[in-house]
C-alpha cells in the first residue's frame, strides 16, 4: 500500500450573508488554515439538497493524489500528465521509469479558469505513480510545492514564476521512497520544513525566502511519509517529526533532537499527521497500529502511555490507519482503521467504543478503504473514497450519518476498485475536491 494525500497559514475574513457576519477562511494548506483538519466557517448548511450541493465549476486535470489549497481568490493543484503514448502499469505496484511531467495549476477560485500554470518533466521511478501526494501551500504571496520525485518549488503566487528549487534525489544523493515523497512541508516563520531522507537529513529547514538550507537533522533508513507538524508542550514548541524508526521531537528552530521513542513501522508506512490533545500525543500506523505518549508539562520529554503490542493489520486492537488522519475530541479518538472501519476510541487506553463501516464501504471490509475527516462545529464532514462527502455526528454514542451527497467519481484504479484518494479543501463555504480528471467547486452556504 501506500500513502496518498493531498494540502501555510490562514487568512481570516468576514462576509455578509442575510444579514448575519459571517466568518470565512481560506484553506491554504494541508489540514487547513492552523493544520488541524478544523472547519471553523459559520453559514455551512446543515442537510444536502436532494441533487447535492449545487456545481459552481468543474475545470479538467491530470492525475494525482495531492489534494487542493484555496487563498486569496486562487485554487492552487498538483498534478501529472504522462508523455505521449506512455501508459501508468496495470499494477500499481510495479516500478519502472515512467515518462511524463508535474504541474502546478492556480485557478481562479470564482469560476476555475487556468490563470497560470508551472510545468516540468519529471519521469517517475515510484510505485503508484497517478501522481504528486502533496497539496501546495500558500503564504505571503508564495506558493511552495513538492513533487512525488522530490521536487521542491517555491513559486511566485501571482505569476508562477520559479523563485527558488531544490531536486532532493539530486542534492541530497537520496532515492525517492517506494510512494514517493508525501510529508507536507510545514512553514515555520521563516523556516520550509520538510521530509527529505538520508543520513543526517531526515527532515530539513530551507529559508522561505531563499531555498537556503537552514538545519538538517536525523538519520532513519526511510523518511516515511508523515507530515510534520509543531505543538506547545512543557512550555516549549516542539517540530513533530515522525519517521518509520521512532517519533520525535526537534527544536523548529535548530533540528536540535529533544526526545526520541522508537516506534517501528513495516514498509515504512508512517502517513497520518500525528495528533495531539492535552497532554497525549497519537500516532496510528497501517501495520504497527498504535501509540500515545503522554507529553511532560516541565520540559520537552515524552512517554508512553500506551501502545498495540501486536504488528497485524487485519486483527487489529486499537488503530491501523492508512491514509486518514484522526480527529482527537474530548477524550476520544476518531479515526479509519485498516479495512475500512471507521472507529472510536478511548484516548485513555485505547480501547474500541464502537466502529462502523457506514460511511467508508457501506457494510464490508474493503483493504485501504478510507474517509478524511474533518470538524466543522458540532459536525463533521467526512470525505470518502467512492466520491461521496458526508455530514455525521462523531461522539462515543456512536456513528449519526445526518446526509450524503456523491461529489466526484472515482477514477483511480488502484486497488482494483475505483478510489478517490485526495484529501478535499473547505474554503469560503466551498468545498474543492479533486479526481484524476477533474476539480470541482460545490457550494455549501446556507441559503435562505
Amino acid at each position: 500500500m501506500h500513502p496518498i494525500w493531498s494540502f501555510s497559514l490562514g487568512v481570516f475574513g468576514a462576509g455578509i450573508l442575510g444579514g448575519n457576519t459571517l466568518f470565512a477562511d481560506d484553506w491554504p494548506q494541508w489540514l487547513g488554515p492552523q493544520r488541524d483538519a478544523v472547519w471553523r466557517e459559520s453559514g455551512i448548511i446543515a442537510r444536502f439538497p436532494t441533487n447535492g450541493p449545487p456545481v459552481r465549476w468543474r475545470a479538467s486535470i491530470g492525475g494525482g493524489y495531492a489534494g487542493p489549497v484555496v487563498a486569496n481568490g486562487r485554487v492552487y493543484v498538483a498534478d501529472r500528465r504522462l508523455a505521449q503514448g506512455t501508459s501508468n502499469p496495470a499494477d500499481p505496484f510495479d516500478r519502472g521509469v515512467i515518462r511524463g511531467g508535474e504541474r502546478v495549476l492556480c485557478l481562479s477560485e470564482a469560476d476555475g479558469q487556468v490563470l497560470w500554470k508551472h510545468e516540468y518533466e519529471c519521469p517517475y521511478t515510484i510505485s503508484y505513480p497517478a501522481g504528486p501526494r502533496v497539496a501546495p501551500l500558500v503564504s505571503q504571496g508564495k506558493v511552495y510545492t513538492l513533487g512525488a520525485e522530490g521536487n521542491l518549488f517555491c513559486l511566485d503566487a501571482t505569476d508562477g514564476k520559479v523563485l527558488w528549487s531544490h531536486e532532493f534525489k539530486k542534492d541530497y544523493g537520496i532515492k525517492a521512497p517506494m510512494w514517493g515523497f508525501a510529508g507536507h512541508p510545514l512553514l515555520d516563520g521563516n523556516r520550509l520544513i520538510c521530509l527529505v531522507g538520508g543520513a543526517g537529513s531526515t527532515a530539513v529547514a530551507f529559508d522561505k525566502d531563499t531555498g537556503k538550507e537552514l538545519w538538517r537533522a536525523l538519520s532513519a533508513e526511510e523518511p516515511g511519509y508523515s507530515s510534520p507538524v509543531i505543538y506547545e508542550a512543557g512550555g516549549t514548541r516542539q517540530l513533530i517529526l515522525w519517521h518509520p524508526e521512532a517519533a520525535n521531537a526537534l527544536d523548529p528552530e535548530t533540528g536540535a533532537v529533544y526526545w526520541s521513542v522508537p516506534f517501528k513501522s513495516r514498509a515504512g508506512m508512517t502517513l497520518a499527521t500525528p495528533r495531539k490533545l492535552g497532554d497525549q500525543l497519537f500516532f496510528t500506523a497501517f501495520y504497527s497500529g498504535s501509540l500515545m505518549l503522554r507529553l511532560d508539562s516541565a520540559k520537552p520529554a515524552a512517554a508512553v502511555a500506551w501502545r498495540t503490542l501486536k504488528v497485524n493489520e487485519k486483527d487489529t486492537t486499537h488503530l491501523n490507519a492508512v491514509m486518514c488522519t484522526p480527529f482527537l475530541e474530548d477524550g476520544y479518538i476518531y479515526g479509519v482503521c485498516s479495512y475500512g472501519q471507521l472507529r472510536c476510541l478511548k484516548m485513555e487506553t485505547g480501547e474500541r467504543v464502537w466502529e462502523t463501516f457506514q460511511a467508508t464501504t457501506s457494510g464490508e471490509a474493503v483493504r485501504w478503504a478510507n474517509a478524511f475527516i474533518v470538524k466543522n462545529g458540532d459536525r463533521f464532514f467526512l470525505f470518502n473514497e467512492k466520491g461521496d462527502l458526508i455530514i455525521a455526528k462523531l461522539s462515543p454514542r456512536g456513528y449519526e450519518e445526518i446526509s450524503r451527497a456523491h461529489l466526484l467519481e472515482p477514477t483511480n484504479k488502484d486497488c482494483g476498485r475505483f478510489v478517490v484518494w485526495s484529501h478535499p479543501a473547505f474554503a469560503n463555504r466551498h468545498v474543492y475536491a479533486r479526481n484524476d480528471r477533474e476539480i470541482i467547486c460545490a457550494d455549501l452556504a446556507l441559503q435562505k
